[in-house]
Order: C-alpha cells, then sequence, then structure tokens
C-alpha cells in the first residue's frame, strides 16, 4: 500500500486495494475518503468495511475540484477526528486530488494554506500541492473555510447575545 503518514490521524495516499482495509483498520482509520472520480472503491456498497466518503473529482486544470467537496470532506474529517478516529485521503496516485483534501482538513484543524502544503510536502515526497490549479483550490478552501467558521462564530456570540471576540 502506498500512502504517507502526515499527522498522528491523517494519512494521504494512493487508492488502496480491497485487501489494504485490513491495513487502514489497524492503523485506527475509520473515514476513508475517495477524490477518484473513475471508480468508487467497491462495486457492492455491502463490501465497504468502513465509512467512505466518494467525492468524484477530477485531476484536471479544465474541470476544478468543487469547493464544496473540499469543504464536505473536511467536516466529515472532522467530525471523525474529534471522536478520535483516523482518517485516510485518497486519489489515484496520492499526488493532486487527495493532497488537496489532506490540505484542506489541516487547514480546518488551524493550519494555514501555506503550513499545511508545507506539512504535507514534506511528509509525502511524491505529493504536488502547489500546482497552481490545485493550489488554487487550496487557497480557495481557505477563505471559504476561514470565512464559515467566522460566521459561526458571529451567530453563536448573537445567539448568546454578545459580541465576537
Amino acid at each position: 500500500m502506498n500512502y504517507s503518514q502526515i499527522t498522528d490521524s491523517l494519512y494521504v495516499g494512493r487508492t488502496p486495494r480491497p485487501e489494504s482495509y485490513d491495513e487502514l483498520r489497524a492503523l485506527g482509520v475509520e473515514l476513508v475518503i475517495n477524490m477518484r472520480v473513475e471508480r468508487r472503491p467497491f462495486e457492492d456498497p455491502g463490501e465497504i468495511p468502513m465509512d467512505v466518503l466518494w467525492l468524484p473529482s477530477f485531476d484536471s486544470p479544465l474541470i476544478p475540484i468543487p469547493i464544496r467537496f473540499l469543504v464536505r470532506g473536511a467536516k466529515a474529517a472532522m467530525k471523525t477526528l474529534e471522536g478520535g478516529g483516523k482518517v485516510y485521503v485518497h486519489c489515484a496516485g496520492g499526488v493532486h486530488r487527495g493532497v488537496a483534501m489532506g490540505t484542506a482538513i489541516l487547514i480546518a484543524q488551524g493550519y494555514s494554506a501555506e503550513e499545511a502544503m508545507d506539512l504535507i510536502q514534506e511528509k509525502r515526497e511524491v505529493a504536488d500541492p502547489r500546482v497552481w490549479y490545485i493550489r488554487r483550490r487550496i487557497e480557495q478552501f481557505e477563505k471559504t473555510w476561514n470565512k464559515m467558521q467566522g460566521e459561526m462564530q458571529s451567530a453563536e456570540a448573537h445567539s448568546r447575545g454578545t459580541e465576537p471576540a
């Protein structure tokens, strides 16, 4: 299996084979985020041995990864991570789409886009988060995520009758 451990609870890599899910389970992975558009990891949903979120995305500058997919994946990952689980993110080669999602998860955990890209490049040699069309999506995700977090804080403060910090 070809993957890299980015943090204690986040892994990024290539598409796992069905028999690799035992290894993922042994690592403590509870959520797999599949960024491939080409195919689902299993033909029969009954074969899925753990939670799998399929966010079909192209690795192409002509068809950018939808920001809503990065948001959806980051939210699902945060729920798993907050519950003590681990997350495995993949695309075909673990170079662009899976790396973009891994970076989005790090941003959701409080990293800046630059810090997240640096960490992933350090931990996964083949990762290329700075290719222009992937970097653009990562930076757009960061803006969107930060705006969403600010709006949530404002709504919470408003419901308490206080001003946000």
